[in-house]
Order: structure tokens, then sequence, then C-alpha cells
């Protein structure tokens, strides 16, 4: 049997691994990039994280994009799978902060040259600078087709080789094309066209864990405290227009040039997706991200803390107080917000000025726009739609042999490694059927 694999990307690379463990089978990976992989070497910022350390039990957990359809391809190919096939390769790993798993190397392109070679051990064939164009299709015999919801099969598939366009039969394609964030690894949403063509819905695609875009008052605080890393703190995403928490989270975040960004946002961005008339919200200034710079201390506590210090340096002026309570670089924001005259002395602040200073540090407020565009997510939300695929096959329920594996399929999770062990599941899942 011929089996074409559309894609070599993680996914792809799985599929093809798996499906070559039947014999029989002659499997081919067509890829558009120079080289499989592409986009393994930029995850992780570069060293990519290879999976989770969690039990597999909770992975669902963190995918809240259609996290139950996982359920099967879970089971199928664990992070222990994984970690197991690269150790064999000569990939050591090591757990860090959050569950995550990296290379001991901290090189994302050790975990790529694994796969790459077991691929390549596996008798696979791998042809690059491959395009292709669609997947063609056949109608099923009356006889075969009284067994199938419908009547088409997939035949082969048009490509375009080095420029000339070329028809590639198979017996089963897997379509593990990615989605469209990191376009220059080859991730430009190609396969859900060719999807659509044969029939299946597309669930909109937008960009899932992502930077955000604040609002024009909370533009010019994001720029003042660009670059600034704050660690520990705690976050929480506020709906104004419900007075409801739309998510919350504890660690580490980022101010950039358009806003902010960093784990816990990123984290946020997939769920702000997900929420009830989100654009809308976000156009109208209703989505507040408020951050307790001392999520550890109560306000009384904090109140105290800062008298503390202020009663140590009771003669400085305010302006040159803050450095043991904030990060240099937040003083001047701080500052600003509370309203206090940076020359005064701290034994004359007010206890009324104390107490504006208190719920500044621990409620500081981010008006969100927008999410960043799709070329800068990590992760694409939406897909080819899930009840159109069988969980336990990852087969179509429209086009006979036609697989699916990966960022294509309408699944996506948090950051920590769990986005990279869908790709493998479900690649390894496609190919063993």
């Amino acid at each position: 049997m011929r089996v074409v694999i559309v894609g070599g990307g993680a996914a792809g690379m799985l599929a093809a691994i798996s499906s070559s463990k039947n014999k029989e089978n002659e499997v081919i990976i067509l890829e558009k990039m120079n080289m499989l992989g592409k986009k393994i070497l930029v995850t992780g910022k570069g060293r990519c994280n290879i999976t989770s350390n969690l039990p597999m039990d909770d992975f669902i957990k963190n995918v809240p994009g259609n996290g139950k359809f996982l359920y099967s391809a879970f089971n199928n190919f664990t992070n222990r799978d994984i970690l197991e096939l690269l150790k064999k390769e000569g990939v050591e790993t090591k757990v860090e902060r959050g569950n995550r798993i990296f290379p001991v190397s901290d090189k994302a392109q050790d975990v790529q040259k694994a796969l790459i070679r077991i691929v390549e051990k596996s008798g696979v064939k791998i042809i690059t600078n491959c395009k292709v164009i669609k997947i063609l299709i056949s109608n099923l015999s009356d006889n075969e087709a009284k067994n199938n919801e419908n009547n088409k099969q997939v035949c082969g598939v048009l490509a375009n080789i080095n420029g000339k366009e070329k028809e590639i039969k198979a017996d089963k394609v897997i379509l593990a094309t990615g989605g469209k964030s990191y376009p220059g690894t080859g991730s430009t949403g190609d396969g859900y066209k060719m999807a659509e063509e044969l029939g299946h819905t597309i669930i909109k695609i937008r960009p899932s864990l992502v930077p955000l875009t604040v609002h024009e008052n909370s533009l010019k605080l994001c720029k003042n405290m660009q670059g600034l890393s704050l660690k520990n703190v705690g976050i929480k995403f506020i709906d104004l227009e419900k007075n409801k928490s739309i998510y919350e989270d504890f660690g580490e975040m980022l101010f950039t040039h358009f806003g902010v960004s960093g784990p816990t946002v990123l984290s946020a961005s997939a769920h702000l997706l997900r929420y009830k008339n989100i654009d809308e919200l976000l156009k109208n200034k209703k989505v507040v991200l408020t951050i307790d710079l001392k999520p550890a201390l109560t306000e009384k506590k904090l109140d105290e803390r800062i008298l503390r210090d202020f009663s140590e340096e009771k003669n400085k002026e305010y302006k040159n107080c803050l450095n043991k309570l904030l990060p240099k670089k937040m003083i001047e924001t701080v500052i600003q917000l509370s309203k206090i005259n940076p020359e005064k002395k701290v034994n004359e602040i007010t206890k009324e000025e104390r107490k504006n200073l208190v719920s500044i540090l621990k409620g500081l407020n981010i008006y969100i726009k927008g999410f960043r565009p799709i070329e800068e997510a990590i992760i694409t939300s939406g897909g080819i739609k899930t009840s159109e695929i069988n969980p336990k096959k990852m087969e179509s329920k429209i086009v006979k042999g036609l697989y699916f594996a990966g960022e294509i399929i309408d699944v996506d999770a948090y950051t920590g490694g769990f986005n990279l062990q869908i790709a493998y599941s479900t690649g390894v899942t496609a190919g063993m059927n």
C-alpha cells in the first residue's frame, strides 16, 4: 500500500514512522520546504519544548480547543513514548519549571535531526521542495459505496516538484500541513484549502498563544516599560460588561512596544479568543488585564511593607524610595499612576496616598485591544472540524483513505509542550491506521 504524507513537520514525521512499521507500506513524505521539521527549530525559543512531564490524564485539561477529541490519540502515543523514541536516538532530556521538557543540549536542532534520522532509518522516501496543489479523488464502486457514508476515495495527489506538476498515486493520504503560524517554516494554511475542496468544514482560523495589543492609554504605559519581564505576578482578564473574570493565572509576563506578552499572556489568549463576543468587547475597551505585582501580600501586609520601607528612608523623596519594591523600569510608571508628587518627602505621604499606591500595586490595569497577527502566533486555533474526523483513526468521515494529523485539525492547547504532543499523537494515530 502506498501512503503519501503531505507535510514533513512533527506530525508528518511521526505519521511516517508509525505507518512504516507495516512493512507492506510504501511511505512517502512530500515537504514543500528544503528540509523536514523546520518549525521544530523555532519551538521553545529555539530550545524545543518537546512535551510536558504531566500525567497524560492532565493533557486534555490543557487543551481548551476540543481536548476530548484527542483521548484515543493521547492513549496511542504518550509523552513517555516520544521521550523513549528520542532517547534511543541519543537525545537526553530534562524537566524544567512548569513541567516543560527540553533536550539537555537546549538545542531544538537535536530533536529535529533525531526525528529525521528515525524517518530515514524507517525506509521512508522523502521528497523536499515539493508543493502539493490538491488531493486527487475517485469514486468508489457501487459495492464499496454500500458500506460507506459517501463514495469519495483518495487516489493520489497533484504536486509541483521543482516547477513541474506531477501526479503521485496513493492508496492513503495523510494531510499534516500545519496551521498558519510561523509561515516562514512552511505553515501557510495550504491544507485547509485542500480539505475544504473535498467537502470538509474549516472552523475559523485565528491566532492562539499570541501576544496581545492594548488601547492607546495603556500603550503609553507598556512602551514606558518595554522589555520589562515580570516574574511571579498574578494576572486576571476581566469582562467589564459582565464584571466577570475570563482568565486568571500566575507566573511570568512581558511588556512590549505594542502591549503585553510572555507565558501567562500567551495562555490567556487561547481563552480570550473563545470568549463570547470577544471582538466586540475588545473594540469597546471592555476587557482589562489586571496585574497583581505583589500576589504574596494582602493589601494590609503590602501597606505595612511600604511603611517599613518609607520609615527607613523618611527624609528621601518619594521617587527615590521605590527601588526595593519595584523593578527600576517600572518606577516612573507607578509614580505617574499614583499621582503622588515624586519630589515629596516620604514622611509627608498621607495614608490616603499610600492606599492609592497599594491599590495600583495590587491591580495595575491594562486595557486590551486585540491579538497580534497570526504570523506571530505560536499556534493556530481553528481548522478542520473535529466532528468530520474519526478520532480513533484520524480518518476523514467524508473521504475514504484521507487522514489528518497535527495543527491542521481544530485542536489547540496552552504553552508547555502540549501542542507538539498533539502533533506526535495524532501523527502516530493516522500512521498506524
